[in-house]
């Protein structure tokens, strides 16, 4: 068997602005599958936040950016560079001589993906916030939450990963595809109120529909239903229900044992969902998480565990390892759990996901500042230590006399 192909973004060089959750996302996606990724990490002497766990399969450089020297410096990068990613409030880049205008005239072919909480043309744009404040103006916030709650925000999922991170990944594959047509790159804009709002396409318009058209936590998938919800076990687990088709209620209702009590005929009558639920309560309630496996494991009646991360990590007979976020058959990504050199960055040899490599898919990647750099400025554009740059005081420096362009 001939062993597959490098990764689709093989030989693509992605300059990464440190930043939070979404842009160091995009960063470690593309590094994920092939491309050669160079964070830019805060000067030793800045404010350091706290470590980026998204770091896989990337190298770093520290550059005082409000130096010229250091400006300097990425302002030589750029011509070496594909994809850019800016992870800043609107115009901090641009104040520091580093806006799209400066660096597309330096580089046409470079794709500028800067990525915003608020939209940058918006009321709150030049305002600080975070996943629950885009979530919040994005109309998303008001669809979660139980009945009669106030509305409850998931982590920080929904707005910096899947309508911020994402997005942009998307947009930088398609200005690529626009730039293998055109020759040109282009900036590409994303903001996590958009983001958020597209990623809800479904349940906004289901707010005109019956499906949808109750107050919140009332409808048929907010939890309003008692088909589609979670229920506790005897030992305090928890299994999830999703029974939505009448063919899936029907196995439901067989697995619990309540064929025979009308429950069938009563499914789409909402005046007897309190009871139902009460029932279903009571029911799960009577079986451990392990014996309601046993029930359900098999059936289609839409009930399954609710798995914890604890036991994904410890137990092999479940889907516990991470796999790639979408799997290439001829030109996969690179392992996004296995330990290789440098705590996982530089495994290039590693095309697919391996069984014979110690597995860290629970445990992030830290990317100290510095670490991997100096090869890929080697790599890149064949820079060495002393003659191209220097580093001083921990942050990397275009070297004096080097041509600043």
């Amino acid at each position: 068997m001939s062993p597959p192909t490098p990764p689709p973004l093989t030989g693509l060089r992605v300059l990464e602005f440190a930043g939070l959750a979404p842009g160091p996302f995009a960063g470690m996606l593309l590094a994920d599958y092939g491309a050669s990724t160079l964070r830019i990490d805060r000067h030793p002497a800045a404010l350091v936040p706290a470590p980026d766990l998204l770091s896989r399969h990337k190298s770093s450089i520290p550059v005082n950016l409000k130096s010229s020297a250091g400006q300097s410096l990425i302002l030589s990068l750029i011509p070496h560079t594909d994809i850019l990613i800016d992870p800043f409030r609107p115009g901090v880049l641009e104040s520091l001589n580093l806006g799209p205008d400066a660096l597309t005239a330096i580089n046409p072919r470079l794709i500028y993906a800067r990525l915003s909480g608020f939209r940058r043309d918006g009321r709150y744009s030049a305002m600080a916030g975070h996943d629950i404040n885009y979530l919040a103006v994005s109309g998303v916030l008001s669809l979660l939450g139980r009945a009669g709650d106030r509305p409850a925000a998931p982590w920080n999922l929904l707005a910096d990963f899947a309508g911020g991170g994402a997005p942009l990944v998307a947009g930088i594959l398609l200005a690529l595809v626009s730039r293998s047509n055109t020759g040109r790159g282009q900036v590409v804009e994303a903001n996590m109120v958009d983001g958020s709002a597209y990623v809800a396409t479904f349940p906004r318009y289901a707010l005109k529909t019956p499906l949808g058209d109750g107050a919140r936590g009332e409808n048929v998938l907010d939890g309003g239903c008692p088909w589609y919800d979670t229920y506790r076990t005897a030992d305090g687990g928890y299994m999830s229900v999703g029974a939505l088709e009448p063919q899936f209620f029907r196995a439901l209702i067989r697995g619990l044992g309540l064929e025979g009590k009308g429950w069938e005929e009563k499914r789409g009558d909402r005046g007897s969902w309190a009871d139902m639920r009460r029932v279903f309560t009571e029911v799960f309630a009577g079986k451990t998480r392990t014996e309601w496996e046993g029930v359900f494991d098999g059936t289609d009646a839409c009930c399954v565990p609710v798995l914890g991360h604890h036991e994904l990590e410890t137990d092999p007979s479940r889907e516990g390892d991470q796999r790639a976020y979408v799997e290439l058959k001829g030109t996969p990504g690179l392992d996004p759990v296995q330990e290789g050199p440098g705590g996982g960055r530089g495994a290039r040899e590693s095309w697919a996901v391996r069984g014979d490599v110690p597995r860290r898919g629970y445990t992030g990647s830290v990317l100290s500042p510095g670490q991997g750099g100096e090869e890929l400025l080697g790599a890149w554009a064949g820079w060495e230590r002393g003659r191209e740059y220097d580093v001083v005081d921990g942050g990397f420096i275009l070297k004096e006399g080097r041509p600043k362009l």
